[in-house]
């Protein structure tokens, strides 16, 4: 019997190892995209107030309108597919826009990559608060109380990375017997890796002069011929250098830095192998045209786009929010085409949401479908838009 049991308590659960990996790949996963999320709207493109707000109107529309749609078209036995038409997938997004023109503004892949990021982690602490049921609720103050212990730890400007990991392996496991995806930990603990590094700017500048001045100084007094080199003293400035730069990188780069190679080489090929396969003969062909797969494929089509679009326009009518820079509308309905192909998140939400097997693959062959059409549009649209770089902003 190839499973593992955790104990808490008088509380036990006995699952397959392959569940336990993937709860944790899927944290690591959450917890990539939490980081860069975080980066952007602190530190980063969206830490305008104006840019924010345009991309957090774009995420909410692009949540809002198709997971209606959906739910007007589904039955009510099927209600819980909402969520999969809300996520959305920053990894599919950004694999495509490498297929797009390599001329696309810098702030348009930036703003698809977060808005998508947003999509993915709003549809997932939403679907745990709406459709999840506690198992244990021991487990979940504990996995609660960590929080509030990170949360106290960010506080204290304690930057002590493996405590804070160990915290959130606890927080997870505490979260997955209490019956909560794992997921949820990743994001949590995102929040609290703090932000900001020890190191000064100013003294970082100094610092990096200092060095490069020692070693130029050494230069002009041991005058080096052409072709001779003063291998040791290059090095030991190189080497400091490097120690510096270290010391300046935030908790938050670092981590990033970390985890981002085990995301996206190992994390979402294991997933993209367990969610993408389905039984091709355990359905009938017009069943694709029920209320569920129809739905899914034009709430992501359709309801995604138009939502993002919608809101993010009367987001910029309103002046709460302003277009990313050097991007024009019909750059933006491109892109926002893009977010329809949900792929990897679509169908991990589609896993928790159907039981049936049969539905489920209906479900897959919706997202399928959704993401191949979404994907060509998008595609299609940019090579277009992206000719017309004069297109005022106001156009819609």
């Amino acid at each position: 019997d190839n499973r593992l049991t955790v104990t808490f308590g008088k509380y036990s659960m006995a699952m397959p190892t392959g569940f336990w990996v993937q709860q944790v790949l899927l944290a690591l996963l959450y917890l990539t995209l939490g980081l860069e999320l975080k980066r952007v709207l602190r530190v980063g493109e969206l830490k305008e107030k104006p840019d924010m707000l345009f991309a957090i109107a774009a995420a909410f529309g692009g949540m809002a309108l198709p997971a209606a749609l959906y739910l007007y078209l589904a039955p009510s036995a099927a209600q819980a597919g909402w969520s999969v038409v809300a996520t959305a997938d920053a990894a599919a997004v950004l694999a495509l826009l490498a297929l797009a023109s390599n001329s696309l503004p810098i702030s348009l892949r930036v703003f698809l990559s977060s808005t998508a990021i947003m999509q993915g982690i709003a549809s997932l602490l939403l679907s745990v608060i709406l459709d999840t049921s506690i198992q244990n609720l021991l487990a979940l103050s504990v996995a609660t109380g960590v929080f509030g212990l990170l949360v106290v730890l960010r506080a204290l400007r304690n930057r002590t990375m493996w405590l804070y990991l160990l915290l959130g392996l606890v927080m997870l496991l505490s979260f997955l017997l209490a019956g909560v995806q794992g997921a949820v930990a990743g994001v949590l603990l995102a929040l609290v890796i703090p932000i900001h590094s020890r190191v000064v700017e100013e003294d970082f500048v100094t610092s990096t002069d200092t060095v490069m001045g020692q070693l130029h100084a050494l230069r002009m007094m041991k005058r080096p011929e052409p072709g001779e080199e003063i291998e040791e003293d290059f090095q030991a400035a190189a080497y400091t250098l490097r120690l510096n730069c270290i010391r300046a990188l935030s908790p938050l780069r670092r981590l990033q830095q970390r985890l981002l190679p085990w995301a996206a080489y190992l994390a979402l090929p294991l997933f993209a192998l367990a969610f993408v396969p389905f039984a091709y003969n355990s359905f009938a062909w017009r069943d694709l045209l029920g209320p569920v797969p129809l739905g899914i494929f034009l709430a992501l089509v359709l309801g995604k786009p138009l939502g993002m679009l919608l809101f993010a326009w009367l987001a910029s009518l309103t002046g709460i929010a302003r277009v990313p820079a050097t991007v024009h509308w019909g750059q933006l309905t491109g892109g926002m085409l893009l977010l329809g192909a949900g792929f990897i998140l679509s169908l991990f939400q589609a896993q928790l949401a159907f039981v049936d097997t049969e539905q489920l693959t209906l479900v897959k062959i919706g997202v399928y479908a959704a993401s191949a059409l979404s994907g060509l549009l998008g595609l299609l649209l940019l090579a277009v838009a992206g000719k017309s770089k004069d297109l005022p902003h106001t156009q819609v």
